[in-house]
């Protein structure tokens, strides 16, 4: 029993690294976020051309929330926009029922399990795999942006005080900050540089990302070209409101960390014990796993323990 499930977790691992690596070398560089060039300059220095960028970048920007209506795909939609993955919908599609495949054959070799529970534990690992995957992405990337959107901020109005027009200062973002903000604030620029309003671009920035502090901005500005003000003083108390809501927020993340291991630990510990206990002695529940009533319990504590994980959830996610 604990060999099948140290097979399963090395599959599950797996397929986590081989779609990261896939990634990496089907893009290269210009989709990591530790990269100082953001990835609308890579694409700059590789093709030149301005229009074939903003086509491929406006094309990456709306491509998962189109595809929405794919059968499951609803599922990954947005997590897999507020990535940005490189990837088409209908190519993510392919690899995870490559991985899937894969994995199953991983199983078939590593395992002696019925071929039922070999299909469910391989769609498990291919699905809940990118998946896991892509939320992990969409995480690191909307914590970045959000870091990095006070100093954004800040640049805008201490170009908007020394005479740029609007749009030229998010052009100066996009080149001063990494990505995610310097793609995005870039794709922006090039759109208002095209005719289309940068109050719609940035809305549409806003509502793709989900980002309250972003949408904060969109109404900053179409506010500002609607009755007029000074922009740069009205930013920069956006970016005071921004840097306060940001520090607030890591203050509460300290003070409720301890509260998210305690669920953490309280969630895992069950099912940790269960493993302690089968890897030192295997037959610990043969006198009891033949009795009718073994099963149903086994499921009802499954249940409790998922109820125990959301509940615990709940109680430490605040809003801020």
């Amino acid at each position: 029993m604990e060999t099948v499930l140290i097979v399963y977790a090395i599959v599950f691992i797996g397929v986590i690294v081989l779609i990261e690596g896939v990634y990496r070398v089907a893009f290269g560089k210009s989709i990591s976020l530790d990269q100082r060039m953001s990835r609308r300059l890579a694409l700059l220095e590789k093709h030149g051309s301005k229009e074939q960028v903003l086509e491929q970048l406006r094309k990456e920007a709306g491509q998962h929330l189109n595809a929405k209506s794919i059968p499951l795909y609803a599922i990954l939609a947005k997590k897999a926009q507020q990535a940005n993955i490189a990837f088409p919908p209908l190519v993510l599609l392919g690899i995870m029922a490559a991985l899937t495949a894969l994995a199953f054959v991983g199983l078939t070799v590593g395992t002696a399990t019925s071929v039922p529970v070999r299909v469910v534990m391989a769609v498990v690992a291919g699905v809940g795999g990118v998946y896991f995957w892509v939320n992990k992405k969409a995480k690191t990337r909307m914590s970045l942006l959000e870091e990095q959107l006070p100093d954004a901020v800040d640049l805008i109005v201490r170009s908007l005080r020394v005479g740029h027009p609007f749009s030229a200062a998010l052009g100066i973002v996009a080149k001063e900050i990494p990505d995610p903000i310097g793609t995005e604030f870039g794709l922006i620029s090039d759109e208002a540089a095209y005719g289309r309003d940068i109050t719609d671009s940035l809305t549409e920035f806003a509502e793709r990302v989900d980002n309250q502090d972003l949408r904060f901005l969109a109404i900053a500005v179409n506010i500002q070209q609607q009755s007029g003000g000074n922009l740069a003083e009205i930013l920069q108390g956006l970016s005071d409101v921004i840097r306060s809501r940001f520090k607030l927020f890591r203050r509460v993340r300290a003070i409720t960390a301890e509260a998210k291991w305690s669920g953490m630990f309280l969630s895992a510990f069950p099912l940790l014990a269960l493993g302690m206990i089968l890897f030192i002695k295997p037959d610990y529940f043969d006198q009891v796993k033949e009795s009718a009533l073994f099963t149903p319990v086994a499921i009802g504590v499954g249940a409790l323990l998922g109820v125990n994980v959301i509940f615990m959830k709940i109680m430490v996610n605040i809003k801020v």
